[in-house]
């Protein structure tokens, strides 16, 4: 696949929830990915149960001036929604625009990054359930992290 990078968009994609906190989070992270990278299109969407659509997004690429969008799926492992389902989405998608080249990437998985982010994440429940910091942006939402004392902790 030959592109042009100022032509390409890239769509980041997640399942889709009936809970706004979830899906404003997918917007954060493509706001995040947006100012750190140098894709001049980046669009969040939705593979089912809330708008954007993958088709709405890429609809949304093409307007914008791409000619390659690459869809990163926003999941950790290859399941059936990464390796059927976002790729017929796409491929629907693509039906009204034949002449824009697409290309689904690999979820997140095993990337060596991952154990930072947990041990960060594990890191901050421990404080934030011992009184010792804030929530993390994950958890505020639900007023903290879910810490379940068990019956001999009284």
């Amino acid at each position: 696949m030959t592109h042009d990078p100022k032509h390409t968009a890239v769509i980041i994609v997640d399942h889709g929830s009936r809970r706004a906190e979830s899906n404003q989070m997918l917007l954060e992270v493509v706001s995040l990915f947006a100012k750190t990278q140098t894709y001049p299109i980046v669009e969040p969407a939705h593979m089912e149960l809330a708008p954007p659509s993958i088709a709405d997004a890429f609809d949304t690429c093409v307007r914008k001036g791409a000619a390659t969008v690459i869809c990163q799926p926003f999941f950790l492992l290859p399941g059936n929604h990464w390796k059927t389902d976002i790729p017929g989405l796409m491929a629907d998608a693509a039906k009204t625009h034949p002449n824009v080249n697409w290309l689904v990437t690999a979820p997140l998985g095993p990337h060596k990054l991952m154990a930072d982010i947990m041990n960060d994440r594990i890191k901050n429940c421990i404080k934030h359930t011992a009184g010792n910091a804030p929530p993390c942006p994950m958890c505020e939402p639900l007023g903290g992290c879910q810490f379940k004392a068990g019956p001999s902790a009284s």
